[in-house]
């Protein structure tokens, strides 16, 4: 597909008098035989190495969603059918309407080369949202059929049956091909399906390829290769939508590294590690980790000499200097959020054309958690301050149940069993962070999600409930005194893709 394509989606639906609209998320007007449906457009973007989108991400005071300004003329954005004033719905098939605005940026910036954005024109998205029209809904309407999200696999040889896997070109189609797999080889234990269709190979589209030029490819891959595969039926949804199949949508399977999402609570001497700028034979220089301290809170959180920092408190270091990282750390006060990976790991996203922060564990190994302390205070804890509870799972869960407020955002522990008492939680806790991510104004479902996907180790930071109703007091009292200020600031927020 050329990058200038726009795509418009219609919602086709029939209409019964006598029974309505069959579709809910549609809305009558007192006129039966005009009915206005809001038509997102889905714009796939695709730039080259040192190239920008050219367009900007706001929030603006005054307007809802998330805001495209500042489309370049003749850019790639504009190409691809972006327009001044729409409004983002989806990243690459994800909905990101109720999503925090650096959250979306963030997805659009590890997307890589190529973008889908669903979007609707601002004064469309103005009237669904005055309409009080369900957005996700409206969005959701282009994913009737089921649709399974791709699977980037990384298969390791086999000393026996090697990868365990080939492929066969599919009649008068150039450039796809389906999987041959070896029952019980390696490629079927790295999480690929028989009857799954190549999408990428080791970073590189397969839709140009001859058969013959795929199989050069294999024979030089060595003892491993990561591939994205997807289901048949899947894929003619994509097609079907002429949507591209991209890493950044797809379920990791079997990868040999993963950035790491680790949580430092200061102790009396500080987290113990110093931070250099190391110049690697490739004439990149990165951020490292070096000397960690016996005991220290860096060792207690899993941090390893040599790891290469990604970010601080869910910032990019990329485009930071030294100086303004460890200012960044400073900032942050007792406690720091920090993504590191392997200095190999970043090796093998890099020969991918990948970010390493796709794909991120939240949570430290088995080894790692032998030594984390299972409770963490920072100082002043009789003045009411957070605790950091790490909560491994037993047999029978992690050993506390949570429960929300009534009518307001906010999850707190409503009964505590064994596990939970021994990583220090206590009845009432009210939860600010799991697993990094704050949930003070997120809803029960979606806290007991971020549990669920927790795995075998969770860490959460809670605060007493009268200490945290003090808390948020107080923020009351410091938003009342400083409103004045702020009306006469300028309260856009931009994120800029130029």
């Amino acid at each position: 597909m050329s990058s200038d394509e726009v795509i418009m989606w219609t919602e086709k639906f029939t209409f019964d008098p006598k029974e309505g609209i069959d579709n809910p998320g549609l809305v009558i007007t007192d006129c039966t035989d005009s009915v206005w449906i809001p038509r997102p457009r889905l714009c796939v973007l695709k730039r080259e190495e040192g190239e920008t989108y050219g367009f900007n991400l706001r929030v603006e005071r005054g307007s809802n969603g998330h805001v495209i300004r500042n489309v370049v003329s003749g850019g790639i954005a504009a190409r691809s059918g972006l327009r001044d004033g729409d409004r983002l719905l989806e990243v690459n098939n994800c909905y990101v309407d109720d999503v925090p605005h650096p959250e979306v940026a963030r997805k659009i910036k590890l997307s890589g080369q190529q973008l889908c954005l669903l979007v609707l024109d601002g004064e469309e998205y103005e009237q669904a949202v005055a309409g009080s029209q369900n957005l996700k809904l409206l969005s959701g309407t282009l994913n009737e059929e089921p649709c399974k999200p791709p699977r980037l696999c990384h298969i390791t040889k086999d000393p026996s049956s090697g990868l365990g896997i080939s492929f066969t070109a599919l009649e008068g189609e150039k450039g796809r091909f389906s999987v041959n797999l070896v029952k019980g080889g390696a490629a079927e234990k790295a999480g690929v399906h028989k009857g799954d269709h190549l999408v990428w190979m080791n970073g590189a589209m397969v839709s140009h390829l001859t058969h013959s030029a795929l199989n050069r490819m294999m024979k030089k891959c060595g003892n491993s290769i990561t591939i994205l595969v997807i289901d048949s039926e899947s894929e003619k949804i994509y097609m079907q939508k002429k949507m591209p199949i991209l890493p950044a949508m797809a379920v990791p399977n079997k990868l040999p590294f993963r950035a790491r999402k680790l949580h430092l609570i200061s102790g009396p001497k500080g987290y113990g590690f110093l931070l250099r700028m190391e110049k690697k034979l490739s004439g990149n220089t990165y951020h490292v980790l070096r000397e960690i301290d016996s005991g220290s809170p860096a060792e207690r959180a899993g941090v390893q000499d040599g790891e290469v920092l990604l970010e601080v408190n869910g910032e990019s270091v990329d485009l930071l200097g030294h100086d303004e990282i460890v200012e960044r750390v400073k900032q942050s006060g007792k406690q720091v959020f920090l993504t590191t990976i392997t200095q190999c790991g970043l090796g093998f996203y890099n020969q991918l054309g990948m970010s390493p922060l796709l794909f991120c564990d939240g949570e430290a190994t088995e080894k790692e958690t032998e030594n984390i302390v299972d409770v963490q205070l920072s100082p002043n804890t009789n003045n009411g301050s957070s605790k950091f509870c790490t909560v491994k799972k037993g047999p029978l869960g992690y050993g506390f149940h949570l429960d929300s407020f009534l009518q307001r955002p906010g999850t707190f522990v409503s009964e505590v069993a064994s596990g939970g008492q021994r990583a220090g939680l206590v009845l009432g806790d009210v939860v600010l962070e799991v697993d990094g991510k704050n949930v003070e104004e997120k809803y029960l479902d979606d806290v007991i999600t971020l549990v669920k996907n927790g795995g075998s180790c969770l860490s959460l930071l809670v605060m007493d409930q009268i200490s945290y109703e003090k808390k948020k007091e107080k923020e009351k009292e410091r938003t009342a005194s400083n409103i004045t200020n702020r009306e006469q600031e300028e309260e856009d927020f931009e994120i800029s893709f130029l």
